[in-house]
């Protein structure tokens, strides 16, 4: 269908989720996760399915630590912080070595953002760990178009790591990049990632071209219940928008 809402005029810079939004990341990701997450599990005692697919479909937005502290949180275990450390770390080597593995160049997205660049300022808001976002962005040729200075990390860019749906990244990616909510637009794939930029005031586009064929119309409505704005099914289709006279989309 088309939606008819212009991207408004002010906007000068848009805020990209990574995984999910700039690269098909999350079902390897969660291959990967989970063999550390089941470990984690029974290091605690803690039961339930940790299988890649209901991680991905539970979790997909949050990183491990949030994750790990949930599962703590809901069979009343617990876990020192150093420990915890020793966990997120083992999982952010392990996942940020297979990624690089597995991600290919995406020509539609490199084509778009390449086409994006001359137009708006963009950058990186994740909630992934910095190392993990490097090397997505190398084994995903996009180095050049997104370096490592327009990155934000909610992992690791904070003082204090969160994860989104916290607004935290996203009011430090305004604050460091000199830019208020009203001249931003984000772009997110999932509703914790949507919800993280809408409660900083930002204006959230969704993006559902990673997301499995069989899940989009449901992550479509899950999305504009979240109070996206918009959402583009595919990067032509956002390019198209975002650089020709910002009316319809096509989803």
């Amino acid at each position: 269908m088309d939606i008819e809402t212009p991207i408004p005029a002010q906007i000068t810079t848009v805020l990209l989720d990574a995984d999910g939004t700039l690269f098909p990341s999350e079902e390897p990701a969660f291959e990967a996760s989970a063999e550390v997450t089941r470990a984690f599990a029974e290091r605690f005692g803690l039961t339930g399915d940790f299988s890649p697919e209901h991680l991905r479909r539970t979790t997909t937005g949050k990183n491990f630590r949030t994750t790990a502290q949930d599962l703590l949180a809901r069979q009343n275990a617990s876990c020192t912080p150093a420990e915890l450390e020793e966990w997120v770390e083992r999982e952010k080597v392990e996942v940020s070595a297979y990624l690089g593995r597995v991600l290919r160049p995406q020509p539609d997205v490199l084509a778009a953002l390449s086409a994006l660049r001359g137009r708006y300022r963009l950058a990186v808001v994740s909630s992934s760990a910095l190392a993990r976002l490097a090397a997505c962005f190398t084994a995903s040729g996009l180095d050049d178009l997104l370096p490592g200075d327009v990155r934000f990390s909610a992992e690791d860019s904070l003082p204090e790591p969160t994860s989104k749906p916290d607004p935290a990244v996203y009011q430090l990616a305004l604050d460091r990049l000199g830019v208020t909510a009203g001249e931003s637009l984000a772009v997110e794939d999932s509703v914790t990632g949507a919800r993280s930029a809408i409660n900083a005031g930002i204006a959230t586009t969704g993006l559902v071209q990673f997301v499995p064929v069989d899940e989009r119309a449901e992550r479509v409505e899950a999305l504009r219940s979240a109070g996206v704005t918009e959402v583009a099914g595919s990067w032509d289709a956002l390019a198209e928008q975002l650089a020709g006279d910002r009316t319809a989309v096509r989803t």
